[in-house]
């Protein structure tokens, strides 16, 4: 057999972190250990029955059997600019300012490819979602990470960046509420990223996918909702999380035209639309009540109340998360992350994912994902109670 040799950029490429959390998973369940699976952020709630039910009708309906079109039914972004306005108060143009995605994932990892050439820079938080430095790479750009410090609410530093460094930096993710810590961002901050972005000629993709996932009756913003935003960038959105849809892959990207259309040259080239029936499914997710979305969140918050309390009592250090169904959680002194979660998982059979996997800043910290029933979460928490 000839040799196969792979290109530099995967070569280079770290392991995908939650390939690798799922090949933990699958060796822990082979050793017949009762896990307790709160690692990966995959909801355990089944998507509403209202969604369900769309979706079976609109499968038997064989127009929808047919390629669709890349940047999706114009009935599906009239429902998300619909949603945009009614959420955030926002006013989309479905034709130009809304992209369909397979997934959010799809256009994270693939807008740097519209935008960045070799030697460009992209401004990535850190710890943060690790799509967002390998698109870069993909791309031929350099990643640049922001680290996300606790002493700094979990924020972004802009005036640390070099100088040298901004003068490259075409385009900077941001992701709040935030994915690995939990935090959010205030109305400041993005009035600040905005004034940077304007001052340094960086377009913005703000990742907002846990913007429904808030507790207290406490509703996350729009950074569109802010004047100067829609001139500097974009949000990406998914219904993965939301309405419990992670496995149907669908989601969007909103705002500056001239970036969508860029965004949307990439996905007619490399991929397809969103397959129809679950886009006139998603219409009717996006039209769901807030009954049934805020007895999602009850629930979710029940859990964090649960984790949020167990694991401080057990003396480890945290913050109660405001959104997404995240804990971000110091390590004990003696352990790294990576060793701290290889403990747990041996000793008491609970899997949680380390803050170094998400980037070098999320060292001492390990996140634990609210997807499991109240009862497992507290099993949970005694379990790593008789272990610490």
């Amino acid at each position: 057999m000839a040799h196969v040799e792979l290109a530099d950029r995967i070569k280079h490429l770290p392991p995908y972190l939650f390939a690798a959390i799922d090949r933990m998973k699958q060796d822990a369940v082979a050793k017949g250990i009762d896990l307790i699976d709160l690692s990966i952020g995959d909801p355990d709630i089944p998507t509403p029955d209202h969604i369900v039910e769309a979706m079976k009708q609109a499968v038997e309906k064989a127009a929808h059997h047919r390629y669709p079109s890349y940047e999706g039914m114009l009935s599906y972004r009239e429902a998300v600019s619909a949603w945009y306005k009614q959420r955030f108060n926002v006013s989309l143009e479905a034709k130009t300012e809304v992209l369909s995605l397979i997934g959010s994932k799809e256009g994270i990892g693939h807008i740097p490819l519209a935008f960045i050439n070799p030697g460009d820079v992209v401004l990535v938080p850190s710890p943060g979602y690790p799509v967002y430095p390998v698109g870069t790479m993909f791309a031929g750009g350099e990643p640049y990470m922001m680290p996300l410090k606790e002493e700094n609410a979990f924020l972004p530093d802009f005036s640390s960046i070099p100088s040298d460094i901004l003068k490259r930096a075409k385009l900077m993710f941001l992701n709040y509420p935030n994915n690995p810590t939990a935090a959010n961002a205030p109305v400041d901050f993005f009035r600040q990223a905005i004034e940077f972005a304007g001052k340094h000629g960086i377009i913005v993709c703000h990742d907002a996918a846990y913007s429904e996932m808030y507790y207290d009756n406490k509703k996350p913003m729009s950074f569109l909702e802010l004047e100067g935003a829609k001139e500097i960038g974009i949000e990406f959105h998914s219904l993965s999380k939301t309405y419990n849809m992670t496995g149907w892959r669908i989601g969007f990207a909103v705002g500056n035209k001239d970036v969508i259309a860029g965004l949307g040259k990439i996905k007619s080239n490399l991929d397809s639309g969103v397959f129809q029936a679950i886009q006139e499914a998603s219409i009717a997710a996006l039209k769901t009540d807030d009954a049934t979305l805020s007895s999602i969140r009850n629930i979710y918050q029940e859990r964090r109340d649960a984790m949020y309390e167990g694991l401080k009592a057990l003396g480890l250090s945290l913050n109660k998360p405001g959104a997404t169904f995240y804990l971000w959680a110091k390590v004990p002194s003696a352990f790294d992350s990576s060793g701290f979660v290889a403990y747990l998982l041996e000793k008491c059979g609970v899997l949680c994912t380390p803050g170094v996997g998400f980037g070098a800043p999320g060292e001492g910290y390990i996140r634990f994902a609210l997807t499991q029933p109240v009862s497992r979460i507290k099993e949970a928490v005694e379990r790593i109670k008789k272990v610490l």
